[in-house]
């Protein structure tokens, strides 16, 4: 697939779809996505860690996204698209978390520059 011809919107709501199952799994974390040339290379989730006493770890009583609060998040990760304009480089961070069964995110842009590139345009 040639991804440079699919939107970034597009491509962000592939990148939700794929990894739909693992967020019905947790509860906070945070989505990143690595771009260049306005493709999304890299994807995944970082969830927050587990925390054990004395060397064992706890029941897991947490559930992850339900479907209203995944698509919630999926379309709040999308719309957010619209407020950077002229981007091509860089990672997204969409840190998300359950409070009072609603999903709470902030997204964080962050752009990358390359001064091989930089220097060839001078």
């Amino acid at each position: 697939m040639n991804l440079d011809q699919i939107p970034l919107t597009r491509q962000i709501d592939m990148v939700f779809r794929k990894i739909k199952e693992e967020l019905s799994h947790v509860n906070s974390g945070t989505v990143f996505v690595h771009i260049r040339n306005n493709e999304i290379g890299k994807f995944g989730i970082k969830h927050l860690p587990f925390e054990s006493k004395d060397g064992v770890l706890p029941a897991t009583t947490t559930k992850g996204l339900t479907e209203l609060q995944y698509q919630s998040f999926r379309q709040m990760a999308i719309e957010s698209l619209k407020r950077k304009k002229s981007w091509t480089h860089g990672e997204i961070l969409f840190d998300f978390t359950i409070r009072q069964n609603m999903v709470s995110a902030s997204i964080m842009f962050e752009s990358n520059y390359n001064m091989a590139n930089f220097a060839r345009t001078i």
